[in-house]
């Protein structure tokens, strides 16, 4: 499975991959804004994203409506700062399939990914 990830934050994108060695993911990508993310996903056709929500140029809700207009089939995990209700409930209706907040563990990684992989 194909891996991209998109923080605005070099330090996140380097913690999540570190936090992902041990899965069984090729990550073919890291972008720092939601356009960069938007071109890399229609060149790169990742299966899964995870996407942060406050970025510059674009931020992640938009970026997601966008990911889900060209490539429907992407399974996107938010994974952000941002802990208010609202936020995660609009990018679980717009098509994200798993929400993690920040700071985010390995743990909580893995048992998102495992949801999102349906990986038991």
């Amino acid at each position: 499975m194909k891996l991209l990830i998109v923080d605005d934050s070099s330090m996140m994108r380097t913690t999540i991959e570190n936090h992902l060695q041990n899965y069984d993911l090729q990550i073919v990508g890291k972008a720092s804004n939601g356009e960069e993310a938007l071109q890399m996903v229609i060149d790169k056709k990742p299966d899964v994203v995870t996407l942060d929500i406050t970025m510059p140029k674009m931020d992640g809700i938009q970026c997601l409506e966008e990911i889900m207009a060209v490539a429907p089939q992407t399974k996107v995990m938010i994974i952000t700062a941002l802990s208010d209700k609202y936020t995660g409930l609009e990018a679980l209706k717009k098509g994200a399939r798993e929400y993690l907040y920040k700071p985010v563990t390995p743990e909580d990684l893995k048992e998102g990914f495992d949801s999102l992989l349906n990986r038991n």
